[in-house]
């Protein structure tokens, strides 16, 4: 039997250079080196991407680091002494992809543009990630996840029904979605590149991202019509969906879609057959206006049993439900056990657990490779360029890297 390790990968060969920080573009990055890519990320000489010192929560590294940076190759570069643009240059030289997420306008400043660019290194991807994009009012704003948030209009959906209860997301979902963006984006360079022998430029907003994964409410309120009120955890359409408490203190999450589960849901969990046809609850749009009268018929009749057993019933109405798992749940999940999911990846603080990246592929492993330490490989990097011992040892004393 062959071994899947050692298999191409779809990447292998391609080299991407990114002056990244936070999350957005080392999320693009990371799942770049997933598919095989060499991945070269920039960093300040002594402090690194700021991300490195969110927290300490991974054996002393920080939980977002270690999240978006294994498989990459760490060089620590001051971008604003001229000795570095020289390395940079001939970085740029032999790279497929620059990716940055820089402050707006900095690229531009420092000639990292793709009209820079391109004349010199014609095959050259670069793919800028920012708040807002290029142009417009908003184009010199900072942008952070939660800022970006906000300005989407998805914390106007998420949270409670209050006034004063609005949420974010538990994870950085703005940034997540222009990373997802700027990988696809890339990759799809790279199909064109192979069409027209040219490189491309990607222009991705945090903005434009979320915007495009709040359709549902966007469409929902056309016209002026009311937007989905906020309704925590439950769906502010669709109704029963969310979660209910259970006899034994725990929390079922359930779902229902259509008619015929909701006959099934009051056939065989409920056990309560006349609810079927109750003028207050015999379409959705009536149960969900109804939500209130129909939770606390719910919660009386799950009051008397476990979670465990909610799900059993649910289980043989083939009723959609889910369990409310914490982290520690996620970690423990039987079901990513059961497929083999997790890998362990090396780091600064050793061997850590990490998550086989979704959408597995059966002719390649994904690399799974170690989180870079802060400027690790920078003295083998310029070696590989062409710089001589001596050379490098002046570029360390002049603070260039």
């Amino acid at each position: 039997m062959n071994d899947i390790t050692a298999k191409p990968r779809p990447l292998d060969g391609i080299t991407v250079v990114s002056l990244e920080h936070a999350i957005a573009a080392p999320f693009c990055t990371r799942q770049l080196a997933d598919l095989g890519a060499r991945v070269i990320k920039i960093e300040r000489p002594g402090s690194g991407d700021f991300a490195r010192d969110y927290d300490e929560r991974v054996n002393g590294l920080a939980s977002h680091f270690v999240w978006t940076n294994r498989s990459k190759e760490s060089l620590t570069l001051n971008v604003k002494q001229k000795e570095a643009d020289q390395v940079l240059d001939k970085l740029l030289s032999t790279a497929d992809v620059l990716v940055q997420n820089l402050a707006p306008g900095a690229a531009q400043r420092m000639g990292l543009s793709f009209a820079d660019l391109h004349e010199r290194f014609p095959r050259l991807i670069v793919c800028d990630i920012s708040g807002y994009g290029e142009g417009g009012p908003y184009e010199q704003k900072k942008a952070y996840d939660l800022l970006i948030q906000s300005e989407g209009g998805f914390l106007s959906v998420t949270g409670g029904p209050g006034e004063d209860e609005m949420a974010k997301a538990g994870c950085s979902i703005a940034d997540i979605a222009a990373g997802m963006y700027a990988y696809t984006g890339v990759l799809s360079a790279l199909l064109l590149r192979d069409k027209t022998g040219e490189g491309s430029r990607v222009d991705v907003s945090m903005l434009e991202s979320l915007v495009e994964w709040m359709g549902y409410p966007l469409y929902y309120a056309y016209e002026g019509a009311a937007p989905p009120p906020r309704a925590g955890a439950a769906h502010a359409t669709i109704y029963p969906y969310g979660p209910f408490p259970t006899g034994d203190g725990g929390t079922v999450m359930l779902g229902l879609q259509n008619e015929r589960e909701w006959q099934q849901f009051c056939d065989k969990v409920l056990l309560q057959p006349d609810l079927v046809s109750d003028s207050r609850f015999n379409a959705n749009a009536r149960r969900s206006e109804n939500r209130n009268e129909l939770r606390a018929l719910i919660v009386e009749a799950f009051a008397s049993m476990t979670a465990a057993e909610v799900i059993a019933r649910l289980d043989t109405a083939l009723i959609a439900n889910a369990h409310v798992n914490d982290m520690a749940g996620v970690w423990a999940h039987p079901q990513l056990q059961a497929r083999d999911r997790w890998r362990e990846v090396d780091s600064p603080a050793g061997k850590l657990p990490a998550l086989l990246p979704p959408g597995q592929n059966t002719a390649f492993e994904p690399r799974m490779d170690a989180v870079p330490e802060l400027g690790q490989h920078t003295d083998s990097l310029l070696a590989e360029l062409g710089y001589k011992a001596q050379d490098i040892q002046r570029l360390h004393e002049q603070g260039a890297v």
